[in-house]
């Protein structure tokens, strides 16, 4: 299974970003909304599988251990000062969930719409709640939150004539809480960027996938893009959905 997931990161990979097509309809239709014009259906519950980067995932790392993350001499010695006794008396609990981090985190997402032109991601994780909005422009002087200010898109691939509409779902989030990469505090400013694709893929025996390639942009603390790839797969239903508090541990 470990090797299927792969292929299909790779292939997602080849395919993003995919060529694209006016979002005001797949082919040149007129302007509808963002559920009616959704490229791929993402609605639902789905699980994480955790097939890489357990022990950054499944496990609060030890202080000081950022592998695998480009940080600067100044997000080090960011990551180096974490505290999480100080996170829980500052109210900081959530600094690990933040819209940089919380799709890497282990655990259930449900997926829905808020309305016509708002989708809505739901996390066990910290109980959180990211919207995505279709057709807005990034706001200038919006509060920043842990899940910021999310812009989406639909890029359409080209299909052939008489196929069905297919491609992938593109999210730009800014106004950010500075927050945390990791939960033992590598961390990410409040000018961060994240930039995500969503695909769905199919496995040959009929499982259902959701590839989201996410990449943040954050000068401050990285010295180039932190890229990540996270499988979650489709579920039947939510009788298993248990939200969790945030920990700062």
């Amino acid at each position: 299974m470990n090797r299927l997931l792969l292929l299909l990161t790779a292939t997602a990979l080849a395919l993003l970003p995919l060529p694209l097509l006016a979002q005001r309809g797949a082919r040149g239709q007129d302007p509808q909304t963002a559920k009616a014009g959704a490229a791929i259906d993402l609605t639902r519950y789905w699980v994480s599988y955790v097939t890489e980067d357990w022990k950054f995932r499944m496990l609060t790392p030890h202080k000081g251990d950022y592998d695998l993350v480009p940080l600067t001499p100044a997000g080090r010695a960011r990551a180096d000062e974490w505290d999480p006794a100080k996170d829980e008396s500052e109210g900081g609990q959530c600094k690990g969930y933040g819209a940089a981090a919380i799709m890497r985190a282990p655990g259930r997402i449900r997926i829905s719409w808020e309305n016509d032109n708002v989708l809505r991601m739901d996390t066990e994780a910290g109980t959180q709640t990211r919207l995505f909005r279709f057709g807005e422009s990034q706001p200038q002087n919006a509060e920043p939150t842990w899940q910021g200010h999310s812009v989406a898109e639909w890029q359409y691939a080209r299909t052939a004539r008489g196929q069905p509409r297919t491609g992938s779902l593109k999210v730009v989030t800014t106004k950010l809480r500075p927050g945390y990469l990791r939960k033992n505090g590598v961390p990410y400013s409040g000018n961060a960027v994240v930039t995500e694709y969503y695909r769905r893929l199919t496995t040959p025996n009929g499982d259902q996938w959701l590839i989201v390639i996410s990449e943040v942009n954050d000068p401050a603390n990285l010295t180039t893009r932190f890229v990540t790839s996270t499988q979650f797969k489709k579920l039947p239903d939510g009788s298993a959905w248990t939200p969790e508090a945030c920990s700062a541990r």
